[in-house]
């Protein structure tokens, strides 16, 4: 199904800005934040840039197959001088399977953290979107890393400046558990997320937004909203479940979440 065009698709703002991360990202040449034409708090304008990004992306090839909700831990908040949830896109060709390695490159200023994915048995396109009807549409749940990127120079940005760049998307990896909800407390799930045998981020479901089912709960709100409702077979990582940290060339990353299990991703 094409994307539809965004309504702010022609202010030559939201163009200037995918223009200069788009660029940054083609050549590896970190940008500038963009907050200087969207203003630091114009989130509408902010998410028309990501919209416009995503449709030059599919253009090339790449395809949707889920989100990323990000900002919801109060430590990655604290790290980043923001006070509220985002989104971003997952695209194929961010997958990375288990275990697996990425070349450091292909992610310009990567961090890592450690979260809970859900992939969807069923649309989230109608009716309230309460807990009960998203936890209900949750075919089962996994651990995830997200590898997190930013376009944009020593990480210099605001809510506006992630938001455009995709909520700093890079990769992601799911762990092989598939565990179903009726068989897990989100809340109570225990992480632990080492680099190199060295802990580094530790947290609980608690801490993204009191459970990992209200991060999804207001994805699922705010896509249906945005015109761009969650799909059955889609995955959602939903929020980082603490600290945020760098990672080097040689990097071994590994996160640890009781009742799922582990995941891995090294950086060649």
């Amino acid at each position: 199904m094409p994307t539809l065009q965004h309504p702010l698709a022609d202010d030559r703002d939201v163009i200037a800005a995918a223009d200069r991360l788009e660029r940054a990202s083609a050549s590896g040449e970190l940008s500038a934040p963009v907050r200087d034409l969207l203003g630091p708090a114009d989130i509408e304008r902010a998410y028309a840039v990501q919209h416009l990004l995503r449709t030059r992306r599919e253009a090339a090839g790449a395809r949707v197959v889920g989100r990323k909700v990000g900002l919801t831990s109060i430590a990655v908040q604290q790290q980043l001088g923001v006070d509220q949830p985002d989104f971003g896109y997952l695209f194929d060709d961010m997958d990375v399977e288990d275990g697996g390695k990425i070349r450091f490159g292909d992610i310009l200023q990567p961090r890592v953290e450690a979260e809970l994915a859900f992939v969807l048995a069923r649309d989230l396109a109608e009716g309230p979107l309460d807990d009960d009807q998203v936890r209900a549409a949750v075919d089962y749940a996994a651990p995830a890393i997200e590898i997190c990127g930013s376009r944009i120079q020593n990480w210099d940005i605001r809510l506006t400046d992630t938001v455009a760049d995709n909520a700093s998307a890079g990769g992601f990896v799911i762990g092989a558990a598939r565990v179903p909800l009726d068989e897990l407390d989100t809340t109570s799930v225990q992480m632990t997320m080492t680099v190199d045998g060295e802990i580094v981020s530790t947290g609980s479901g608690a801490d993204c937004m009191g459970d990992p089912l209200a991060a999804l709960a207001w994805l699922a709100r705010t896509a249906r909203d945005l015109g761009d409702p969650l799909r059955a077979g889609q995955v959602v990582l939903s929020g980082a479940l603490g600290a945020m940290r760098p990672v080097i060339a040689g990097s071994v990353v590994r996160a640890e979440l009781s009742g799922l299990g582990s995941v891995e991703i090294s950086f060649d």
